[in-house]
């Protein structure tokens, strides 16, 4: 799988840019603040609808303009498909497919798949656990697309049921609360919480063999590297008889049913705080090196390995899955100038034999000569010039 061509227009600082990529290394060089990020993050969001840096799609919009379209001719399989997305904020995002529109944008997802390692991961290491479900999340989704549906029902729901949760609760304090809707709620809760759960358990499962020996490669002679996941349902932890773990190799039907065990348990206390407390939005994914937690003891170096370890595992692991379409591109965003020689050394060595490997670097002294492939000068926009992407 590779970007043949890229199109974004007012998007962040562009206000419109064409690029047309090669497979193999395409290595794009600039100053600080000329929009190289910029461009692999518009490939980033056709692979996930979401930006690796915020968490909303307001400042993806140029300043000024009312929306931003991200337009891309991906190869896969020898068949060329355009796709596009419309990042309107405020409303839906629209997405089109040979240009044709779809129902809805994640239809598109699956089409370019990406796995992008950026500065922005040491908060995956050191980061609440919201930024460790997100990283699961996001394999989960470029595993099986279908997953997206799955995680955006499980959202709404939670959404619903917590309104539902505070309204229920103040009634019930006058004595008038009926919970016949919050059962059913439960119901969905569950249904949802089970699939999301399976998902990233199996993904934890896969992970853990090519991730440990990722960070094996990096940090020789270090401790290993662990990954195990986190959750209520499969260990309470609290010592109570009538609501075990369950075993983590558990079906769907089976987590499903323990999760509606979990919420009855819980009910009034959810209901005393207005709050969903059950369910796999309050997991984790637990990091170790040896017997120690990677969060808190880790120094910079090993956060940096276990980061870098934990993306390569997941480029070998999509390839291993064998998707159609081919092997993930493979995203570097001005990364190479924090590593030191090993980490760059295993990094090159991985974006090497990718299919296609987007790099970006401030100076293209920063990047190993294994990877001069096409090289590419960005340039931003002046108040007398556009902006550009040269080929050099």
């Amino acid at each position: 799988m590779h970007v043949r061509h890229l199109q974004v227009a007012d998007f962040r600082s562009w206000a419109g840019v064409d690029v047309a990529l090669d497979t193999g290394p395409s290595v794009l060089t600039g100053a600080n603040g000329q929009g190289k990020t910029n461009l692999v993050e518009a490939v980033g969001f056709l692979a996930t609808l979401a930006s690796h840096r915020v968490g909303t799609d307001a400042p993806l919009v140029r300043m000024g303009a009312e929306r931003a379209v991200v337009q891309a001719a991906v190869v896969a399989d020898g068949r060329e498909l355009r796709v596009e997305v419309q990042i309107v904020p405020g409303r839906a995002n629209k997405a089109s497919l040979n240009g044709s529109p779809v129902s809805r944008p994640r239809e598109i997802l699956g089409i370019v798949r990406t796995v992008l390692f950026a500065p922005e991961d040491l908060a995956i290491v050191r980061g609440d656990p919201g930024e460790r479900r997100r990283f699961l999340d996001d394999l989960v989704v470029t595993r099986s697309p279908r997953m997206a549906g799955v995680r955006a029902d499980y959202e709404r729901v939670l959404k619903q049921r917590a309104a539902l949760l505070k309204t229920a609760g103040a009634a019930r304090r006058t004595g008038g609360a009926d919970l016949r809707t919050l059962d059913v709620w439960d119901g969905h809760l569950a249904a949802h919480g089970a699939q999301l759960l399976r998902a990233r358990l199996d993904a934890v499962a896969d992970l853990q063999p090519v991730a440990s020996a990722a960070y094996a490669q990096v940090a020789v002679d270090a401790d290993p590297l662990t990954l195990r996941y986190r959750s209520a349902v499969l260990n309470p932890g609290d010592g109570t008889p009538d609501v075990g773990a369950v075993a983590e190799g558990a079906d769907v039907p089976t987590l499903e049913q323990t999760l509606l065990t979990h919420l009855e348990r819980m009910r009034s206390s959810e209901l005393d705080r207005g709050v969903n407390l059950v369910g796999p939005h309050r997991d984790d994914l637990d990091l170790a090196l040896g017997v120690l937690p990677v969060r808190g003891y880790a120094s910079h170096g090993e956060g940096w390995s276990v980061a870098l370890a934990l993306r390569l595992g997941s480029y070998e692991l999509l390839r291993a899955d064998a998707l159609p379409g081919g092997d993930p591109i493979l995203i570097l965003d001005d990364v190479f100038a924090e590593l030191d020689s090993r980490r760059r050394e295993q990094l090159a060595h991985t974006a090497a034999k990718a299919e296609q490997a987007i790099i970006t670097a401030a100076v293209p002294e920063d990047v190993p000569r294994e990877l001069s492939g096409a090289h590419y000068v960005v340039t931003a926009a002046t108040p007398d010039e556009p902006g550009s992407v040269r080929r050099a």
